[in-house]
């Protein structure tokens, strides 16, 4: 952990289609038939002409849900295509295709070549589109459009947890947790910008790389040496792979100047090599710099995998 804290420093698709299907298509609960109930006033409405959906992030639950089952979503990247989401199983879901037409809608989950499911609308009112799936007119479901959200950015899981416990991702098999009120994560080609944005002395990041050109032990060599001829080198566990050797770098922080101090872990990963590269800066703030030096070992402290690579 001492070492950790100088740091500071996706999908199986298949085997989950039939569940989240199930989520989207196959919602069951008690909804009220009471006559003076709102949703049986709402389904005897004019249904309007189609596009129902637009470009937008809707949730969808089922009449009489309350506010803890809103946690899936239908993503229009435009009108015609998108893809579910499930906030309570980091995200997971389904691309889909759609034809909107009077009356209802089809979607084609996981591809073109699925059977289309028909979603028939009933009513379309005050942002919220009301519809069953043919074959489930028992359970009707709601569609409500959250304007607040953006279609390309939109993370399920995120806005189902919260920003203090957000969650990044990556292509390579890698994720990590993160405050996002406190941190920024970028990307660029085969590197990760993660930034504190908290109040800090200086530039405090991390910035992780992939690269096919070196292993682990080469790369963070390679990386301390431009450093400086003060740079220490160790081996460790990696963080989050006990199994797996971490080639460290430790240049320590400057006593006078800037403060700057910067630690680099590099592993061999499929086929080249992954390295967490930490620039950091101290103050005079004894406080402010542990606060800095606990949110991003927390980062490091957090990561997991999904690939034995």
């Amino acid at each position: 952990m001492k070492k950790i804290k100088m740091i500071l420093l996706t999908l199986a698709l298949s085997s989950m289609a039939a569940v989240i299907f199930a989520a989207c298509s196959s919602i069951s609960v008690s909804v009220d038939t009471n006559p003076d109930d709102e949703s049986a006033g709402v389904a005897e409405t004019e249904v309007p002409a189609p596009p129902y959906f637009a470009k937008g992030v809707y949730v969808n639950y089922a009449e009489g849900a309350d506010e803890s089952a809103k946690t899936y979503f239908y993503v229009f990247t435009e009108d015609t295509y998108g893809h579910t989401e499930d906030g309570e199983h980091e995200g997971m879901g389904l691309p889909f295709d759609t034809k909107q037409s009077d009356g209802e809608v089809k979607f084609w989950f996981g591809g073109a070549d699925e059977p289309a499911e028909v979603l028939k609308i009933t009513a379309v009112q005050d942002g919220k589109i009301y519809g069953y799936f043919e074959g489930t007119e028992d359970r009707p479901l709601i569609f409500e459009r959250m304007d607040d959200l953006d279609p390309d950015t939109f993370s399920s899981e995120n806005y189902v947890n919260g920003p203090e416990n957000s969650v990044y991702h990556d292509a390579n098999g890698w994720s990590v947790r993160y405050d996002a009120t406190k941190f920024e994560i970028s990307q660029d080609g085969p590197q990760v910008f993660i930034v504190y944005t908290g109040e800090s002395a200086g530039t405090n990041m991390i910035t992780v790389t992939y690269t096919v050109d070196d292993n682990g032990k080469d790369a963070v060599k390679k990386l301390g040496e431009s450093w400086s001829d003060k740079t220490e080198y160790s081996e460790a566990p990696f963080p989050g792979a006990p199994d797996v050797t971490g080639y460290w770098a430790v240049l320590p922080p400057e006593e006078d100047g800037s403060g700057l101090y910067m630690t680099a872990i590099g592993r061999d990963y499929m086929d080249g090599a992954l390295i967490f590269e930490l620039t950091g800066h101290n103050g005079e703030d004894e406080e402010m710099n542990m606060e800095v030096s606990d949110q991003m070992a927390s980062v490091i402290d957090s990561l997991t995998w999904t690939t034995n690579e």
